[in-house]
């Protein structure tokens, strides 16, 4: 893919613009987020004219918006952010993204470095051996049909009611575990029959389990209200939807593919297939997006239980006694209706997010009474060999990006790259060397997800803390990994 050679604005040192006044049908500008180092790679290909084309879209409010570890996607750059009025505007299922509601948790334990240093490698077997993962993994609870779709309905606190997890969780899942607008009659019955066997499975490509130690504190008072401090030891879940979510945008991308002319909708590429919100096919998408989303949260949910389950095992302590409360849970592909202040009005806006977090401000009234005063805590994954991070949110970040913020490092490197430039390394074995030990369902998998794939993830969080939409509390080193 060749190079943008198109015009990049510099506003600031960590804001750049596409002026709509230079392309013709942008309704809004494109900012992005970046500092200085990191635009080399996002003009490395065409990600800045998916930024330009997703501007195109009716009823986009305000900018088309680019978080920095933006990279090339399905008609959304992955990192790309677009808040739509309902009453005039589109849905899109490439601003959601083929795996919905793709997201990460992380809990805390009481645990330090030393208490595991002899035990990571049968933490990690364990959890290998516990957490079904990879392509065609099959859970290890059946669901009938029924089932599923209540656990579509109703989210984090139906599983949680099966015995699949403390109550508390669902206080600490990102719109406590649930869209209420999902609908899982509007499924395809192959959605369905991809969903049914692969409900608590960890899923292949980046998603992953991961144990880490926090090796740097940048606020101490809310990271001891998080209940957390230097040395101790954190896990963190990163997956999605699996296949149900994939056949979903599937699905919805051709029924409105077909339906644009109909409604006299026309976008710069095919990938941007849309409808109006309000429409019957609009109405359709949500329905079943908002399910994807739910299922997502029941996963994750399933694989946490696991994961305590594996750590009481290899401890012989209860997940109570060992600390291992849920600190949060967020969404990082996902369409949500918010309100938000549009010249000087509040207003109720559809804001997509594909590859990014929501990073809402003190006080806001959908984060829980505990981080009330902080801000919604924000988690920013690394990639097997590299740094994540704990953020809060803020109030420039409502104010200039809909309250959102990164979500991880942002591949440079497609996987077949990575697979050539891998040939004959044995990842494993340099992540080893390193302190990491990972455990995988295939090789190709490690050499897929090699650190070098992925932007600079502490580049990454640098940008967003110092442009002020997003706040560093702490940092994790990774010490064992699971991957698909």
């Amino acid at each position: 893919m060749k190079k943008w050679e198109g015009v990049l604005e510099k506003i600031d040192d960590y804001r750049w613009r596409i002026p709509k006044k230079r392309h013709t049908g942008m309704r809004v500008d494109g900012i992005i987020y970046a500092k200085e180092s990191l635009i080399s790679h996002i003009r490395m290909d065409q990600t800045p004219l998916q930024v330009s084309n997703v501007a195109h879209l009716p009823g986009i409010v305000k900018y088309s918006l680019a978080m920095p570890d933006i990279h090339w996607g399905y008609g959304f750059p992955i990192g790309g952010v677009a808040a739509i009025d309902p009453d005039s505007g589109v849905v899109s299922p490439g601003g959601v993204g083929y795996d919905i509601n793709c997201g990460v948790r992380i809990l805390r334990t009481n645990l330090r470095m030393e208490d595991i240093k002899e035990k990571v490698k049968n933490l990690v077997n364990a959890l290998f051996a516990n957490v079904p993962c990879g392509v065609g993994s099959k859970t290890k609870r059946r669901f009938t049909e029924k089932e599923l779709k209540d656990a579509m309905k109703m989210g984090s606190k139906w599983i949680v009611k099966l015995g699949f997890g403390w109550n508390e969780d669902v206080d600490f899942t990102e719109g406590h575990g649930c869209l209420d607008f999902a609908n899982p009659d509007t499924l395809s019955q192959r959605a369905l029959e991809r969903g049914r066997p692969q409900i608590g499975t960890l899923g292949a490509g980046n998603h992953f389990i991961e144990i880490q130690e926090i090796d740097e504190v940048y606020d101490e008072t809310i990271a001891n209200l998080m209940g957390l401090e230097n040395g101790l030891v954190t896990v963190m879940i990163h997956t999605g939807s699996r296949g149900l979510g994939y056949q979903v945008c599937d699905d919805s991308v051709k029924i409105m593919g077909s339906a644009m002319k109909r409604y006299g909708i026309e976008v710069p590429d095919r990938q941007l297939a849309c409808v109006p919100i309000k429409s019957k096919e609009g109405k359709r998408y949500l329905g079943a997006m908002a399910s994807a989303a739910n299922y997502a949260w029941v996963n994750r949910q399933m694989i946490m239980y696991w994961v305590r389950e594996a750590f009481e095992k290899v401890m012989g302590i209860s997940a109570e006694k060992l600390g291992m409360h849920m600190i949060y849970d967020v969404a990082h592909n996902i369409a949500k209706f918010e309100e938000h202040r549009i010249n000087g009005e509040t207003k109720t806006l559809c804001v997509h997010r594909k590859g990014a977090t929501r990073a809402f401000p003190p006080n806001h009234p959908e984060i829980p009474e505990k981080y009330r005063d902080i801000g919604q805590p924000v988690l920013i994954p690394g990639d097997m060999g590299t740094h994540s991070y704990i953020l809060v949110g803020t109030q420039r970040a409502m104010d200039e990006t809909f309250g959102s913020t990164c979500h991880g490092a942002g591949r440079i490197m497609s996987r077949h790259k990575a697979l050539d430039v891998t040939k004959g390394r044995a990842v494993y074995r340099e992540l080893e060397d390193i302190g990491i030990y990972v455990r995988s369902a295939t090789v190709k998998t490690l050499r897929e997800e090699v650190p070098e794939a992925y932007k600079d993830v502490d580049e990454v969080v640098d940008t967003v803390h110092k442009a002020g939409i997003g706040k560093k509390v702490v940092r994790m080193r990774p010490v064992g990994v699971i991957k698909g």
